[in-house]
């Protein structure tokens, strides 16, 4: 991410606010990126991580894995920092190309034909119940074992039920509890994933 003076005020407000937390310094980030994002301070009582997902994350992104959406907004806006670090193909499950089907959602479809084509790749679903729900069972029978999974559809039918079975299975992830998210949440988070795997394998020769 860009970052301005208003944005550097903004995060300032927003640490002020939030004072003494029992986040780590990589898990605070993520999180104060997402509060900036909607401005909602709940967010810091919601987000999940499961042990090691920025990690296992970071590493991903460093080894330039496939990073599947989706929803296009979510891609529009991830791709300035994904095409200024480590240039990993992007790919949407919505824009995906499948033969004509009914008995799931185009989103669904595409997942499910982007997921075994790349099963360890990084998965973001910031919006989209039934590409989620293809996901996981894709993850339940072992097809795919991705390098993390970031989950924020919010919703009322089902969407806590789909976030706990992603908590439960094995495969690293980044969840929000009940029934908030949205894309935007979804962008902030894989944004500050990004910045941080710059950070410890970029530029510098980290890797």
């Amino acid at each position: 991410m860009e970052w301005h003076v208003t944005d550097a005020q903004s995060l300032a407000i927003i640490d002020s606010e939030i004072g003494n937390h029992v986040f780590s310094p990589a898990e605070y980030e993520i999180v104060r990126r997402v509060i900036y994002a909607t401005a909602d301070f709940e967010y810091q009582s919601l987000i999940c991580f499961s042990e090691r997902a920025l990690q296992s994350g970071a590493a991903a992104l460093a080894a330039r894995s496939t990073v599947i959406v989706d929803v296009p907004m979510v891609q529009a806006g991830i791709s300035y920092d994904i095409q200024n670090t480590f240039a990993n193909p992007v790919y949407c499950s919505t824009e995906t190309s499948t033969r004509p089907q009914k008995q799931k959602t185009r989103a669904a479809w595409g997942m499910e034909t982007l997921a075994k084509r790349y099963p360890e790749g990084i998965f973001v679903v910031g919006q989209a119940q039934t590409a989620m729900s293809v996901l996981l069972n894709l993850i339940e029978t072992e097809e795919i074992r991705p390098s993390l999974v970031i989950a924020t559809p919010s919703g009322f039918v089902d969407v806590d039920a789909l976030k706990n079975r992603l908590r439960d299975s094995l495969v690293p992830n980044i969840t929000i509890y009940g029934r908030k998210g949205g894309s935007n949440v979804a962008s902030a988070i894989i944004d500050g994933l990004i910045d941080l795997a710059w950070q410890a394998y970029g530029e510098e020769g980290k890797i």
